[in-house]
């Protein structure tokens, strides 16, 4: 989501903490365990999410901030602000429920206001409601007009076998060319869409753009490349499954089962 992200171990904090600022935020949990991530259903950590340092400040971002004065009258302008950071802070720390719980009074009074509307989604999607979080997420992007969530909407589309949706999603994320990051997410989803309905050269097809290798490999690349090995594998082409997952090993051998996965094909 666009609040800052955390670390998985924060900084001792020495001054005073910056405002809540939007970044873009790709599910690292529930965009599918690296196992499943584009080809079956399951739960995985998102790419690379800017993290940096755990943020407690109620204020947020300015952008946010004016978004809220528009539409939040004055007298209550402070607790909505309040309620919004944290409520952010919430779905930061991994309390999905709470952060829904959280926002829903800001999402209540000010139904405009977009900020909750992606607190909401994002919340509800790492709970697996996938049609309340497509409805959150739907709205986002129509009140902000980004594709920054295309990713995680169209992995709620395809959790709900709407694929015709999930193509759509993938096309628009395509033509807007977004960070490398995000284009990853959408690429994945899209594959996987593709997979569940046993297209696996289709989605072959659509992850041959990550099936560049790096010299500086990034997160991204690595998920990528897991799931190209385990399309690979799926397909019966056990010498390129071994390429790819072998890729992910020299760079973070805990990354997901990618040792046992070529411990299974002899290697």
């Amino acid at each position: 989501m666009k609040a800052t992200r955390p670390p998985r171990d924060a900084p001792p904090e020495r001054a005073a903490p910056p405002p809540w600022a939007r970044e873009e935020w790709i599910d690292e949990g529930s965009l599918r365990a690296e196992a499943e991530a584009a080809t079956r259903r399951g739960s995985a950590d998102a790419p690379e999410a800017k993290r940096q340092g755990r943020r407690t400040s109620t204020e947020l971002a300015p952008d946010v901030a004016g978004d809220l004065a528009k539409v939040a009258p004055a007298a209550r302008l402070a607790r909505y602000q309040e309620r919004l950071a944290t409520a952010a802070d919430a779905l930061d720390r991994g309390r999905y429920d709470d952060a829904r719980r959280m926002v829903q009074p800001v999402l209540r009074d000010l139904p405009d206001m977009a900020f909750a509307h992606e607190i909401a989604g994002l919340a509800l999607y790492r709970l697996g409601t996938w049609r309340k979080a497509a409805a959150e997420l739907e709205l986002t992007k129509q009140l902000t007009g980004s594709v920054q969530h295309n990713a995680v909407l169209a992995d709620c589309y395809r959790a709900m076998r709407r694929y015709h949706e999930v193509d759509t999603l993938w096309r628009e994320l395509r033509e807007a060319s977004p960070e490398p990051a995000l284009m990853a997410e959408g690429r994945i989803v899209a594959a996987g869409a593709l997979a569940d309905q046993g297209d696996l050269a289709g989605a072959l097809k659509v992850m041959e753009k990550a099936m560049e290798t790096s010299k500086k490999p990034r997160e991204h690349h690595l998920r990528q490349w897991y799931v190209v090995g385990d399309l690979f594998d799926r397909s019966g082409d056990v010498i390129k499954a071994r390429k790819y997952f072998a890729l992910v090993a020299d760079v973070d051998r805990e990354f997901a089962d990618v040792v046992e996965r070529l411990r299974t094909l002899g290697k």
